[in-house]
């Protein structure tokens, strides 16, 4: 049986004493504002390129830890000024997010991205209730609302594919607003919010969620809703469709559904079986549903996020569920996780694995990886094994 209480205290302690502390101490920009996240493995910066997305998700994660664990000064200072950043250099005077900023605030990269605006979105709604700047509110509830606008053709003018011949759709966006509507509950009118939450839910489990493969969830699929058999549509990307179900499993959690609740579990295991790695151990970055080679050529790498993304919902999956099998994952990710990720020697994990299971960037942070996966990965997990302790103690005693 595995120990949960020294579980809970692993996680915690790696969050509070180890990741955070080097975000704080290495990333903030104390000249032009906002936050570096190109860092090698000791936390020197190598590159000053600002993203925009990932200077939005530090804020986030600095104003959710100052809401939710602890309110520390030094946490929610750090969470403005990224703010104040943004506020001034991350849009183009509308709300439209660009995608990269020189380190003095110049845009690079034009607001082709949605999940700039997506961040931007999280960001500004955790640190208003940090706050309670209205500001701060204003821009959050705007911002959403653009996203929503563009639901359909998230790139714009900046869309490359040709209209008409082959119109697909992708899992990202409908994901990523099932954690964003709750995210910024507080910020939204309760019948627009549960039209949003239905709206998700129908994408995610009805749409993308493909019970004629196996009960696996698709990256892409035809703006009909039917399969595509090229690339796009056949890639299956393991860890985004394990991240999406403890979102699910969080919604079916307030809207008291346990059959949803069920189905999350029972996609997250599916999902896993068929990304694990028989051969080496660790999560498939991309893998075609057909069996097809991949057009990724980085498909059998093995990334931080949907390792941790996993370890989240086979947690969740045990704690709402009882499911001796998330249990029997769990421990198995888990182990591959920590022996893999962690940097024995300096504070915060590798993000990029070969196939084997070794270090392939000697990185921290880049153009991709910053503060988020890995503290909100622990910090969930972290939480969730505190529930499981105690409902375990309950039943002892």
């Amino acid at each position: 049986m595995m120990d949960f209480n020294l579980l809970e205290k692993k996680y915690k302690d790696e969050l509070l004493e180890n990741v955070v502390p080097f975000w704080l101490n290495h990333s903030q920009d104390g000249e032009f504002g906002g936050f570096y996240t190109c860092l090698d493995r000791e936390g020197k910066v190598y590159d000053t390129d600002k993203f925009i997305w990932l200077q939005a998700r530090q804020v986030w994660m600095f104003s959710m830890l100052y809401n939710k664990v602890e309110k520390r000064q030094e946490w929610l200072d750090s969470a403005v000024q990224g703010a104040e950043f943004l506020k001034k250099n991350g849009h183009d005077g509308n709300l439209n997010w660009y995608f990269s900023l020189t380190r003095e605030g110049t845009p690079l990269v034009e607001p082709y991205n949605i999940f700039s605006y997506a961040f931007a979105t999280m960001a500004f709604g955790q640190l208003s209730l940090a706050t309670g700047n209205q500001e701060y509110a204003n821009i959050a509830k705007q911002t959403f609302q653009i996203i929503l606008s563009k639901k359909d053709n998230p790139k714009g003018k900046w869309n490359k594919a040709f209209q008409g011949t082959r119109d697909l759709k992708g899992f990202s966006l409908p994901m990523i607003l099932c954690n964003l509507s709750m995210e910024i509950e507080h910020l939204l009118e309760k019948a627009f919010l549960e039209t949003i939450i239905e709206e998700c839910i129908h994408e995610v489990m009805e749409v993308f969620l493909r019970p004629e493969l196996g009960g696996l969830i698709v990256e892409n699929v035809n703006s009909d809703g039917s399969l595509s058999d090229s690339f796009e549509g056949r890639t299956i990307n393991p860890g985004h469709g394990i991240e999406a179900m403890w979102f699910i499993m969080d919604l079916g959690v307030r809207l008291n559904r346990p059959e949803l609740i069920e189905q999350a579990v029972e996609t997250t295991l599916k999902t896993l079986e068929f990304g694990w790695d028989k051969q080496y151990g660790g999560i498939f970055y991309f893998l075609d549903r057909k069996g097809c080679p991949p057009q990724q050529l980085e498909w059998d790498q093995k990334l931080w996020w949907a390792h941790i993304e996993t370890l989240i919902s086979l947690l969740k999956g045990y704690q709402l569920t009882g499911s001796k099998e998330c249990l029997e994952w769990f421990e198995k990710v888990h182990h591959y996780t920590w022996e893999h990720f962690k940097d024995p020697e300096h504070p915060e994990w590798w993000g990029y694995l070969n196939r084997q299971g070794e270090v392939l960037l000697d990185l921290k942070g880049g153009k991709w990886k910053g503060c988020f996966h890995v503290p909100r990965g622990l910090y969930q997990c972290w939480k969730t094994l505190e529930i499981i302790d105690v409902k375990n103690k309950r039943q002892m005693s």
